[in-house]
């Protein structure tokens, strides 16, 4: 048969093939069918132990035994380490390894010859075949060929390769975002050490190992969304689905399809089918936050799901079955809700299960400065700020204010800080002016330019004797001013300097 007939079928073999060592197989098949081979093999390295196995083989004798060569040992070892083909025209029994015995089989004397798959310097496996010799094979032309197949099937090969790097790239990539989440949303990163907040580390640890629905009510900001990841990244659920749900953001007509799904054509715009949130947390878990802002016709629904762990998809007639655990969150007064008839009782009950309550911050003050400090820290690496700390007054105005918005509206009031901040410390008019005028929050009132002048003359001296422990002679270094004139100024504003000293 002419070479282009055999290339050609080798082309057409390597198109229709799905795998490596589909090609690979058909394309010795389509050699040893065309009678250019007896036998052979295609062996790729392992880039870990320098050891080539066998990926495709053709030839009755060679299925009984392992595949595998040394680089380095026998004919195909040589081959291996040179880079070059090895062409035996009358090679003996003598001469080849165990493997090479397995394509020899029970012949005397034949033609054996290995094929370096070669990538620029590397080699990507060898192509090793065995052939009865005959005066009638033209020698020449017969390494032509062999030469041409293995330049072919350099190609597939490599595709293998990048394939299985990029596999191992997106394996090592998905371990590393679990293990930064498992991290991020351990115990030890949740913010706090009042007494309310040790309570609830204690009541996520008791829940977490757990299956049961959780129900996290709290002020808006006071970080359910957050103790529900703990819970979840906690959990043996923990490399599952954690889906989120803000129930208050979805409108009532979309609401449903959402939860559940649709099949194509339930409706006007339905091109496909879609898998609503709780199948998307099969086996995993949902977070329902603003469970009390559900309607009574989706409560009914929602209420199904928890009962028989079962929905139809809108526009469907399929019960789909899921494995789901429920964690809920409201900032509403349920049961005043129910009273009125607009909360279910029955849901109420499937919900309130285990219910964990967030103070808000006004009531754990200990922990403003834990959380300003983590905050500070936090902005100033996303923004690149050099800000390290938070002067003295500028705590003060944080730890008087009451907090309506809770750990939120400190959040967005620390990263307004660090944005507008251009020194190393946050003072006082860093922060918001809501903070600083408001008279809901007990801070200054309106003052003239005097008084605002000596305000901040006496924040920057406080800061000076904290930076330098309640010496005088230091804190007046700093500044740039004389001892004398800061003893004056300090008894002046009446500064306790004795209350830095360490």
């Amino acid at each position: 048969m002419a070479e282009l007939d055999i290339i050609r079928q080798i082309l057409a073999a390597l198109a229709g093939s799905v795998s490596l060592e589909q090609c690979l197989s058909r394309t010795l098949s389509v050699l040893r069918q065309t009678g250019q081979l007896a036998s052979g093999a295609i062996l790729l390295p392992d880039r870990e132990s320098k050891e080539f196995h066998a990926l495709a083989a053709e030839g009755s004798s060679i299925q009984a035994v392992s595949l595998t060569i040394k680089s380095g040992e026998g004919i195909c070892g040589k081959a291996a380490l040179s880079g070059n083909p090895v062409i035996l025209p009358q090679a003996k029994r003598e001469e080849f390894a165990t493997f090479e015995l397995a394509l020899w089989g029970e012949r005397k004397t034949a033609t054996f010859a290995v094929f370096p798959l070669m990538d620029n310097t590397s080699i990507l496996g060898l192509l090793c075949v065995l052939i009865p010799v005959s005066s009638k094979r033209d020698l020449a032309r017969w390494k032509r060929l062999f030469l041409t197949v293995s330049l072919l099937l350099v190609q597939p090969v490599k595709w293998q390769y990048m394939l299985e790097q990029e596999r191992a790239r997106f394996d090592s990539e998905t371990v590393s975002l679990k293990t930064k989440l498992l991290e991020e949303f351990s115990f030890h990163n949740l913010i706090g050490n009042s007494h309310e907040m040790r309570d609830i580390y204690e009541q996520v640890a008791r829940v977490a190992q757990t299956a049961t629905t959780v129900l996290l009510r709290g002020e808006s900001g006071t970080g359910k969304e957050l103790i529900a990841e703990a819970i979840h990244y906690n959990s043996l659920r923990k490399d599952k689905p954690f889906i989120r749900v803000n129930c208050s953001a979805i409108p009532e007509t979309l609401i449903e399809s959402e939860f559940f799904g649709y099949e194509k054509g339930a409706f006007t715009g339905a091109a496909s089918r879609k898998k609503g949130r709780f199948e998307l947390a099969h086996t995993g878990t949902i977070f329902l936050d603003e469970i009390g802002d559900l309607s009574p016709f989706t409560q009914v629904k929602l209420l199904r799901v928890l009962q028989n762990h079962s929905f139809e998809r809108v526009g469907g007639g399929e019960t789909i079955q899921v494995d789901v655990r429920v964690i809920a969150a409201t900032n509403t007064d349920l049961e005043t809700l129910m009273d009125e008839g607009k909360f279910r009782e029955d849901l109420y009950y499937r919900l309130n299960v285990f219910s964990i309550f967030l103070p808000p911050l006004r009531d754990r003050r200990t922990d403003i400065l834990l959380l300003a400090d983590h905050f500070m820290l936090k902005y100033a690496r996303k923004h690149s700020k050099a800000v390290r700390r938070i002067s003295t007054p500028a705590i003060d105005i944080l730890m008087s204010y009451h907090w309506p918005g809770n750990v939120r509206e400190l959040e967005n009031c620390i990263e307004r800080a660090v944005l507008v901040c251009d020194d190393q410390v946050i003072h006082s008019y860093h922060l918001p002016p809501t903070l600083q005028t408001a008279e809901s929050s007990g801070t200054l009132p309106h003052r003239s330019l005097t008084d605002a002048v000596e305000e901040l003359e006496k924040e920057l001296i406080q800061d000076a004797l904290k930076s330098s422990r309640g010496n005088r002679a230091r804190a007046a270094r700093l500044l740039g001013i004389t001892e004398r004139m800061i003893g004056y100024k300090v008894d002046k504003y009446g500064i306790d300097s004795g209350r830095f000293r360490s």
